[in-house]
């Protein structure tokens, strides 16, 4: 008789880690030179790779395949703005600046002509706020959830100076797709833009809810119709390197978490009138 065909072995169950990313200042670079180092308008993937990397006690030259596996998805609850820091570079003792290249020995050479000061560009986000979900086996998400709340290393939001206001775990580790568990999770806007936003719905002529709120987001999508080169192949100094991934622009209905104020502040405008304050989020 003919061997009765293996059954597939059941999929592996997947959990989702929330995460709330916000801070006075962030940065997420996905390239750098000597005299610039940007800042991508939402977390990249290095980035959330990194940080969990860091949580885990992870050494830099440690395999990132089973985190870089997770599926990613990002909603941008509150923009921020662009920050720039200026710099200028000097020898304290006088000497020129030496270049990149090396001679023969190993040592830089002397800038031709000399230089005596470098100028150098660093770009920040101001007062953002990001919810970033991970997606992936249950064991792996579980043990990363512990250690956020634990961390072996110190946290940082793209770069080590960049520290985030408050806990990173949004609450256990949920079940669900990537992008329900976003749409659900409440808005996580500091307190002055959701005020700005209810005195907005409360006041303004068009009719929409403080209840809800239409939030950007981002989903890793192997169909997706946009790349971005921020997967980490490696965080040793040495092999430091970046490859591509798809993704996917989305918008999400979400929960305020609002409640209508007893009072506003101003007047309600007449249906179908001008609001002078508009402009200024009053």
């Amino acid at each position: 008789m003919p061997a009765e065909p293996t059954p597939a072995p059941a999929p592996e169950e997947q959990l989702v880690l929330v995460l709330r990313l916000g801070g006075p200042l962030q940065s997420w670079g996905d390239r750098s030179a000597f005299n610039r180092r940007d800042s991508r308008p939402q977390p990249t993937k290095s980035g959330v790779v990194g940080l969990l990397a860091a949580a885990a006690g992870r050494p830099r030259e440690a395999d990132l395949a089973d985190l870089v596996g997770l599926r990613l998805g990002v909603r941008v609850d509150q923009p921020g703005t662009l920050l720039r820091d200026y710099h200028t570079v000097s020898d304290y003792r006088g000497r020129p600046l030496p270049q990149a290249g090396v001679n023969a020995r190993g040592l830089q050479k002397p800038t031709s002509p000399a230089k005596d000061t470098h100028v150098t560009h660093r770009y920040y986000l101001q007062d953002a706020v990001f919810v970033a979900a991970v997606q992936g086996p249950a064991a792996l998400v579980t043990a990363l959830a512990e250690a956020i709340r634990r961390p072996a290393f110190p946290l940082a939001l793209g770069r080590r100076s960049c520290v985030p206001t408050q806990p990173i775990a949004l609450g256990a580790v949920r079940e669900g797709t990537l992008e329900d568990v976003l749409a659900t999770e409440p808005w996580q806007a500091g307190d002055a833009a959701k005020t700005a936003y209810r005195r907005r719905a409360e006041r303004g002529p068009e009719p929409f809810s403080p209840h809800r709120i239409d939030l950007a987001a981002t989903f890793d999508d192997a169909s997706g119709d946009d790349t971005l080169q921020d997967v980490p192949r490696s965080f040793d100094p040495r092999e430091r390197g970046f490859t591509t991934r798809r993704i996917r622009h989305a918008w999400l209905d979400v929960p305020t978490g609002l409640t209508p104020s007893s009072t506003t502040d101003r007047p309600a405008t007449a249906a179908g009138g001008h609001d002078p304050f508009a402009l200024l989020g009053w």
